[in-house]
């Protein structure tokens, strides 16, 4: 049977958000970011919270009908530096990464140090589709959900010749993401005093004439 999946609107914000949370408390990058098991519940959900908002505004939710996992897409035009990113010298103390931290938690500048880091790292010149995060609940994890979210969206992107992207946050997930297509996009990015995160691209399985093959990373 296959897994039904529909378009996550507004009204879904809390129930994407909670799926979130208990998806990625385990996560190694959340870990780095939220140091301590009683730190990261209480605040955990707030940095989701944030990231819920910004692709139901400016993307896609792809959410499973039970709403035990979902996918955060958003759609990177190739003029597009990668996660709202401006050039060193044009930041300031309200851009992008330092609003999310002020709306987070203040205190913790590992909240907007990783929005840096992995704009630093983000492909850039060529228009792809961007997957920024996809969670399945504890529990559900090994059923196919996960492929069922990402495959949906790779047979658009390989049926229009489109790209995509990624940052797999533990070796379990890139191994996944490999066996879908996607290639290393460059060294990995190593956290300071933390994990790794792996930047990948995967080329449509069909892709059309083009003079340059690859993204600049």
């Amino acid at each position: 049977m296959g897994v039904a999946i529909r378009t996550a609107g507004d009204d879904d914000r809390e129930v994407i958000v909670r799926l979130l949370d208990r998806a990625f408390q385990d996560d190694p990058v959340s870990g780095w970011v939220f140091p301590g098991e009683e730190y990261r519940r209480a605040t955990h959900h707030r940095l989701m919270a944030a990231f819920t908002d910004i692709v139901l505004a400016e993307g896609r939710v792809d959410l499973t009908e039970d709403g035990s996992a979902c996918a955060l897409w958003m759609s990177v035009p190739a003029d597009d530096p990668g996660h709202g990113d401006r050039p060193a010298g044009e930041r300031t103390d309200d851009d992008d990464f330092a609003r999310m931290r002020r709306a987070v938690d203040p205190d913790n500048e590992r909240v907007e140090l990783i929005g840096r880091l992995t704009a630093g790292i983000h492909p850039s010149g060529r228009a792809h589709e961007y997957l920024w995060m996809i969670g399945v609940v504890p529990g559900r994890q090994g059923e196919g959900l996960g492929t069922a979210l990402i495959g949906s969206v790779l047979d658009r992107c390989d049926r229009q010749g489109r790209a995509a992207y990624l940052e797999a946050s533990s070796e379990r997930s890139r191994l996944l993401y490999e066996r879908l297509g996607f290639e290393a996009a460059g060294d990995p990015l190593a956290l300071p005093e933390g994990p790794h995160m792996w930047p990948m691209w995967r080329e449509p399985r069909t892709t059309p004439a083009t003079s340059w093959t690859g993204p600049r990373v």
